[in-house]
């Protein structure tokens, strides 16, 4: 197993993507730190799954915008499992708002949970990543919003914008240290973010016609490109985005 005895992070981590990247990165052998703010259920099933999968986790109650909390996601892997390896800022929600709509509350719980857990969460990784040595992976989910423009979802798309930006430069800055930043922009992906689209069957027909392979994405796909970049084969990326999007931001002016 490519990523046996590492040990990993993911916020969000107990639905959609966050959930299909835990068990993915299960499978390929890691003990993961699963961190979630609501449906403490839905963490024990996903726990169980990873269990079955003959690998360790830890559900932990953490909200990723308090810088707190991001220190106890840290300490409980380090806690549990001697180290930290992979980290995955995985996070985010969306308000689907426009500049004119868009309140400073709004504003304020896209930004620090997109954005502020990811600038963190990247910092806290690395400084633990430095003492314990080896070198690391941050893993940030962004979007092809990040450079894409989404009028009426505009906060999302400045969150989205700077993980860019933070990919980049933080990728830069560690990579020194033998800590690659990277990246994964999902395009549009099956999960409960998405709902509204897969129930409205004009909507999602319009969605699948503008995207090139024809279908949104499982979050399956976008979890092995992220376990993919764990792993040894992507030990020379660093400091970009791995776009998984079907092709669509090549081929639609907007959505």
């Amino acid at each position: 197993m490519p990523l046996k005895k590492k040990v990993a992070i993911v916020t969000g981590g107990n639905t959609g993507i966050g959930q299909a990247i835990v068990l993915e990165l299960a499978r390929h052998g890691a003990n993961i730190v699963i961190d979630y703010v609501a449906h403490p259920e839905a963490t024990e099933e996903l726990e169980q799954k990873v269990a079955g999968l003959g690998d360790r986790c830890i559900g932990v109650d953490a909200d990723v915008s308090k810088i707190a909390d991001v220190e106890k996601l840290v300490g409980a892997a380090v806690a549990k499992f001697g180290r930290l390896d992979v980290m995955v800022n995985n996070a985010g929600i969306e308000t689907r708002t426009s500049v004119l709509d868009t309140t400073e509350d709004q504003y304020d719980a896209v930004l620090n949970i997109n954005l502020k857990s990811a600038f963190f969460g990247t910092q806290l990784a690395a400084k633990q990543m430095i003492a314990q040595g080896g070198g690391g992976r941050i893993i940030n989910i962004t979007s092809v919003h990040e450079d894409w423009p989404m009028p009426g979802n505009t906060a999302y798309c400045l969150s989205k914008g700077g993980m860019r930006m933070l990919t980049r430069t933080a990728g830069v800055e560690l990579a020194p240290r033998d800590i690659l930043v990277v990246g994964v922009g999902p395009g549009a992906v099956e999960t409960p973010i998405n709902t509204s689209t897969m129930d409205d069957p004009s909507k999602l027909k319009k969605l699948n016609a503008a995207i090139p392979l024809g279908r949104m994405a499982k979050p399956q796909e976008i979890a092995s490109v992220v376990a993919f970049l764990a792993g040894d084969g992507a030990s020379y990326l660093t400091a970009t985005t791995i776009m998984a999007d079907g092709g669509l931001m090549q081929s639609s002016p907007g959505l």
